[in-house]
């Protein structure tokens, strides 16, 4: 078999060495500004389409009463932050079911995961409380789920919350410091 020649008439560039530190080119460059861009317009999108909402935050505390399987102090920040979101409002529902009268609708809140943690500074957590912007109605999260396209590298985090319908105010002292040990609260007189 005879072995053939072929004549190259444009002298190609050098290639860079792959070998050493850093690629020219990746797909998956986590440095590459462009890799944003998805997540930029979701964040967009929930802006233009969502609205707003004051954001409590609720300050995790070791106290946990067995009793009633529940932190009993939950301290929440005085003074809220607005952030963006989206959620679809639903009309209150009251049923009257075997142990009386239930709220049986849970709120759906969703936030670009990135941009909500960095208003907070942290993730969002159960506890927290949302007030939307127009309604008079608080709502404390009891459920946090990612939700990912992650070939786009967009996040968003699903809140599920339910109507809050313990107090009217929120505030950053625990319950036990205003409260007195019959139930009735400390310093009020009535």
């Amino acid at each position: 078999m005879k072995k053939k020649n072929y004549k190259v008439t444009t002298k190609l560039p050098q290639l860079p060495d792959l070998d050493g530190g850093e690629e020219l080119l990746n797909l998956f460059d986590q440095d590459n500004p462009d890799i944003n861009l998805f997540n930029l317009v979701d964040d967009e999108m929930i802006r233009l389409a969502g609205s707003k909402f004051l954001f409590y935050k609720y300050y995790q505390t070791d106290e946990f009463d067995e009793v009633y399987m529940e932190s009993r102090s939950k301290p929440i920040a005085k003074v809220p932050i607005t952030v963006h979101g989206h959620y679809d409002p639903v009309a209150m529902s009251e049923e009257l079911t075997q142990f009386g009268i239930e709220l049986t609708n849970d709120q759906l809140f969703t936030f670009n995961k990135s941009y909500i943690e960095r208003k907070l500074g942290r993730s969002v957590i159960p506890g927290d409380v949302i007030k939307p912007m127009f309604q008079e109605q608080k709502y404390e999260i009891f459920e946090v789920v990612e939700d990912s396209f992650e070939a786009y590298g967009v996040y968003h985090l699903v809140c599920s919350a339910k109507l809050l319908r313990d107090s009217d105010t929120v505030q950053d002292t625990t319950l036990t410091d205003v409260s007195d040990d019959i139930g009735g609260y400390a310093g009020i007189d009535g």
